[in-house]
């Protein structure tokens, strides 16, 4: 069992239900399946630059995220507590359960090699679609299930020619999401700054990943309860374990 004084920003998670709990670095990437009912956190340690975020239907991976669907059917690019993350088939992959940050992006995708280079200059910096490139390899998958990535922890304001902007002094350490599985997802973070992070000093900070097995939802779920639409998203996952 992890113990409760090495876990920071935990809120209420009962220790003996902490399934993993580990730091991960600022540059690196991480990849893990979180089961069906199961809750996995983020936590920024020291003030996020950024943190992008693809996933997937750990079972049957030609399904996957779909930004602008989980934008357009509760029309909201901006992510936040009570929201849920969609996939190209019109389930749900993870219910935004908790949410102390407010600022998730749905419209900017990742940073590269090119964008990289452009801002930090010539380097061997990690980059997010790089680090996702990787993962996906040691799950057996390739370029070609790359899709648009969501960005935690990242404020961005869009003027009203369609300008973006990265928008500063929003990173609140000790901040964090809670995504709840609503099937197995195979989820895959790359802890690289934001890609309109203005910063032209590559530092990326620190975040928290802990997985806890969580309770059940509860008639009145503020995630399955939110919409229409919502509540027929939830129908058709919930039928793929009707039969369990």
């Amino acid at each position: 069992m992890v113990q409760a004084s090495i876990l920071p920003n935990l809120g209420a998670i009962d220790p003996s239900l902490i399934l993993l709990d580990e730091k991960l670095p600022g540059g690196a990437y991480w990849h893990y399946v979180i089961k069906r009912g199961n809750t996995l956190r983020v936590t920024d340690l020291e003030g996020s630059q950024g943190v992008s975020i693809i996933c997937y239907n750990a079972d049957s991976s030609i399904e996957r995220l779909n930004v602008a669907d989980t934008a357009k059917i509760q029309f909201n690019a901006f992510l936040k507590k009570g929201m849920v993350i969609y996939s190209d088939m019109g389930r749900i992959l993870f219910s935004i359960t908790e949410d102390t940050s407010g600022h998730h992006d749905l419209i900017c995708g990742c940073s590269n090699a090119a964008s990289n280079a452009a801002k930090y200059g010539e380097s061997d910096y990690n980059n997010s679609r790089n680090n996702f490139l990787k993962a996906l390899g040691k799950r057996g998958l390739t370029r070609k299930d790359l899709m648009p990535n969501l960005n935690l922890f990242s404020r961005v304001a869009v003027h009203p020619n369609g300008d973006l902007e990265y928008v500063t002094d929003y990173e609140k350490p000790g901040s964090f999401i809670d995504l709840r599985a609503e099937m197995n997802v195979l989820v895959i973070i790359s802890n690289c700054p934001h890609v309109l992070h203005p910063d032209t000093v590559y530092k990326p900070k620190p975040i928290q990943l802990t997985v806890w097995k969580s309770s059940a939802p509860a008639p009145d779920d503020l995630c399955r309860t939110a919409n229409e639409e919502v509540i027929r998203g939830f129908i058709n996952t919930d039928a793929l374990f009707a039969q369990e």
